[in-house]
Protein backbone atom coordinates (compact mmCIF):
# COMPACT_ATOMS: atom_id res chain seq x y z
CA UNK A 1 0.00 0.00 0.00
CA UNK A 2 1.48 3.48 -0.78
CA UNK A 3 1.75 6.60 1.30
CA UNK A 4 -0.89 8.44 -0.55
CA UNK A 5 -3.19 5.50 0.00
CA UNK A 6 -2.35 5.21 3.86
CA UNK A 7 -2.96 8.74 4.24
CA UNK A 8 -6.41 8.37 2.35
CA UNK A 9 -7.57 5.77 4.20
CA UNK A 10 -6.64 7.29 7.84
CA UNK A 11 -8.41 10.42 6.29
CA UNK A 12 -11.82 8.44 5.67
CA UNK A 13 -11.46 7.16 9.14
CA UNK A 14 -11.52 9.71 10.69
CA UNK A 15 -13.56 11.71 9.05
CA UNK A 16 -16.02 8.65 9.53
CA UNK A 17 -15.36 9.03 13.73
CA UNK A 18 -15.94 12.68 13.28
CA UNK A 19 -19.26 12.32 11.73
CA UNK A 20 -20.42 9.43 14.55
CA UNK A 21 -19.34 11.75 17.29
CA UNK A 22 -21.64 14.47 15.91
CA UNK A 23 -24.68 12.70 15.68
CA UNK A 24 -24.05 11.25 19.19
CA UNK A 25 -23.63 15.02 20.53
CA UNK A 26 -20.24 14.89 21.37
CA UNK A 27 -19.37 18.27 20.31
CA UNK A 28 -22.59 20.09 21.65
CA UNK A 29 -21.35 22.17 24.82
CA UNK A 30 -17.73 22.13 24.23
CA UNK A 31 -15.86 25.03 26.59
CA UNK A 32 -15.30 28.42 24.00
CA UNK A 33 -18.67 27.27 21.69
CA UNK A 34 -19.91 30.50 19.79
CA UNK A 35 -17.03 32.48 20.32
CA UNK A 36 -14.52 33.02 18.02
CA UNK A 37 -10.87 31.13 17.71
CA UNK A 38 -8.11 32.92 18.79
CA UNK A 39 -5.83 32.21 15.96
CA UNK A 40 -2.18 32.85 16.36
CA UNK A 41 0.06 35.07 14.00
CA UNK A 42 2.59 32.93 13.34
CA UNK A 43 3.91 34.12 10.27
CA UNK A 44 7.26 35.63 11.42
CA UNK A 45 8.30 31.45 12.92
CA UNK A 46 9.83 29.23 10.28
CA UNK A 47 7.50 26.89 9.17
CA UNK A 48 9.66 23.66 10.79
CA UNK A 49 10.16 25.21 14.24
CA UNK A 50 6.33 26.10 14.51
CA UNK A 51 5.13 22.84 15.84
CA UNK A 52 8.17 23.26 19.12
CA UNK A 53 7.33 26.68 19.75
CA UNK A 54 3.44 25.80 20.08
CA UNK A 55 4.34 22.84 22.48
CA UNK A 56 6.72 25.16 24.06
CA UNK A 57 3.83 27.42 24.43
CA UNK A 58 1.23 25.61 25.59
CA UNK A 59 3.65 24.07 28.19
CA UNK A 60 3.88 27.35 29.46
CA UNK A 61 8.04 27.17 28.69
CA UNK A 62 9.35 29.86 27.68
CA UNK A 63 13.18 30.38 25.47
CA UNK A 64 15.69 31.03 27.66
CA UNK A 65 16.29 34.80 26.04
CA UNK A 66 12.80 35.00 26.93
CA UNK A 67 12.83 33.74 30.58
CA UNK A 68 15.73 36.27 31.14
CA UNK A 69 13.71 39.13 29.94
CA UNK A 70 10.78 38.57 32.34
CA UNK A 71 13.19 37.90 35.11
CA UNK A 72 14.76 41.36 34.08
CA UNK A 73 11.27 43.41 33.56
CA UNK A 74 10.34 41.93 37.16
CA UNK A 75 13.69 43.39 38.99
CA UNK A 76 12.95 46.65 37.66
CA UNK A 77 9.43 46.29 38.25
CA UNK A 78 10.77 45.75 42.02
CA UNK A 79 13.61 48.21 42.05
CA UNK A 80 10.74 50.64 41.77
CA UNK A 81 9.05 49.57 44.63
CA UNK A 82 12.33 49.50 47.01
CA UNK A 83 13.13 52.91 49.61
CA UNK A 84 16.19 51.54 51.31
CA UNK A 85 19.13 52.34 49.55
CA UNK A 86 21.05 49.67 50.35
CA UNK A 87 18.47 47.10 48.61
CA UNK A 88 17.81 49.29 45.80
CA UNK A 89 22.22 48.70 45.04
CA UNK A 90 21.77 45.33 45.12
CA UNK A 91 18.65 45.21 43.32
CA UNK A 92 20.10 47.66 40.56
CA UNK A 93 23.41 45.09 40.82
CA UNK A 94 20.91 42.18 40.16
CA UNK A 95 19.40 43.82 37.19
CA UNK A 96 22.93 44.99 35.92
CA UNK A 97 23.72 41.20 36.52
CA UNK A 98 20.90 39.56 34.29
CA UNK A 99 21.12 42.03 31.32
CA UNK A 100 24.99 41.56 31.01
CA UNK A 101 23.67 37.33 30.94
CA UNK A 102 21.45 38.27 28.51
CA UNK A 103 24.03 39.80 26.26
CA UNK A 104 26.06 37.00 26.60
CA UNK A 105 23.57 34.80 25.45
CA UNK A 106 23.23 36.62 21.69
CA UNK A 107 24.92 36.26 19.13
CA UNK A 108 24.35 39.23 17.23
CA UNK A 109 25.08 42.69 17.08
CA UNK A 110 26.21 45.02 20.16
CA UNK A 111 23.78 47.62 18.65
CA UNK A 112 20.70 45.09 19.86
CA UNK A 113 22.38 44.76 23.13
CA UNK A 114 19.93 45.68 26.33
CA UNK A 115 22.12 48.73 27.88
CA UNK A 116 22.15 48.29 31.86
CA UNK A 117 20.40 50.30 34.08
CA UNK A 118 20.97 53.21 36.54
CA UNK A 119 24.66 53.40 36.27
CA UNK A 120 25.06 56.99 36.50
CA UNK A 121 23.02 56.65 39.82
CA UNK A 122 24.92 53.79 41.44
CA UNK A 123 28.16 55.71 40.82
CA UNK A 124 26.24 58.68 42.63
CA UNK A 125 25.12 56.62 45.48
CA UNK A 126 28.42 55.32 46.05
CA UNK A 127 30.30 58.78 46.44
CA UNK A 128 32.14 58.56 43.13
CA UNK A 129 31.74 61.19 40.67
CA UNK A 130 32.81 61.56 37.35
CA UNK A 131 36.37 63.15 36.77
CA UNK A 132 35.51 66.57 35.27
CA UNK A 133 33.06 67.43 37.93
CA UNK A 134 35.57 66.51 40.85
CA UNK A 135 36.36 69.03 43.45
CA UNK A 136 39.79 69.67 43.61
Amino acid sequence: MSTRNVFAALERIAEERIREALQRGEFENLPGRGKPLKLEDDQHIPEDLRLAFKVLKNANCLPPELELKKEIRSAEELLGKLTDEGKKYRQIKKLNYLIMKLNTMRNGSVQWEEQQRYYEKVVEKVGASKPSSRKK
